[in-house]
């Protein structure tokens, strides 16, 4: 349960990362996997900069939570 943690947290903590640094603008980035009409983030968003930074907390928790067990 532990690894199963840790691997969770680890995808949290690297997805939270990228959300919140396209939510600022400071990455932009092609979409992929798109299903319908598609448009690259152009410039600052807050709900993902939001978004971004709860799953990264949401990570860096569980990471410190594997780590404290």
């Amino acid at each position: 349960m532990k690894y199963l943690f840790i691997a969770f947290g680890l995808v949290l903590v690297l997805l939270g990362g990228l959300w919140f640094l396209q939510g600022i603008g400071l990455v932009t980035m092609a979409p992929i996997l798109c299903v319908g009409d598609c448009e690259p983030l152009e410039g600052p968003s807050l709900p993902w900069a939001l978004a971004g930074l709860v799953a990264l907390l949401a990570g860096a928790a569980l990471l410190w939570r594997s780590r404290r067990r």
